[in-house]
């Protein structure tokens, strides 16, 4: 019974931020994307994270990443905080597609993994701390509040770990938008 009231109340809330949507939608805004904040996930083949988008004014926007790394077997070997900032600008002369590029900093936590005979033990975890840049492009449904996105976002580190920069670089996200 809880689980069925917990769902009824989600479904609930999201009809009316649905609708609240539509109603700012309609009237036009300010930023290209029309949208002012975005919650999601954001994904590669070696990383998995959230994202939060917020449009601060008009085509300027700033955006916070969560991110772990994950090295291939079942342990996650670090997890990174990157804060950027965008500006976005319209393409394809469709009100729904944006691309946007900007830059930011980075601190993350890694683990430090030491090999002694074949055997892998754990030595430290490590700050690093570095800067990001991105260029990406994004698409915002009309009827649904859905943003996706796919983007590069390069990186350098001031102390070490830039031989993750292949695997890191890109990434897709999709968003609730409200």
């Amino acid at each position: 019974m809880k689980r069925i009231l917990l769902l009824f109340g989600v479904l609930s809330l999201m009809m009316t931020t649905f609708e609240a949507n539509a109603q700012r939608r309609s009237g036009g805004g300010g930023n290209p994307a029309d949208y002012n904040t975005a919650l999601g996930v954001r994904l590669n083949p070696w990383l998995v994270g959230f994202t939060v988008k917020h449009f601060i004014k008009g085509p300027h926007a700033i955006e916070g990443l969560v991110t772990h790394y994950f090295n291939g077997n079942d342990e996650p070997t670090n997890v990174t905080f990157t804060g950027l900032y965008e500006y976005h600008w319209n393409v394809f002369g469709k009100s729904e597609w944006n691309m946007y590029a900007g830059g930011g900093a980075h601190l993350g936590l890694w683990r430090d993994w030491d090999w002694d005979n074949g055997r892998r033990y754990d030595k430290k975890t490590k700050a690093v701390a570095g800067l990001d840049g991105i260029f990406g492009v994004e698409y915002t449904f009309k009827k649904i509040p859905l943003n996706l996105s796919a983007d590069l976002k390069p990186y350098f580190n001031f102390n070490g770990y830039n031989d993750f920069i292949g695997e890191q670089i890109g990434g897709v996200s999709a968003r609730y938008a409200f």
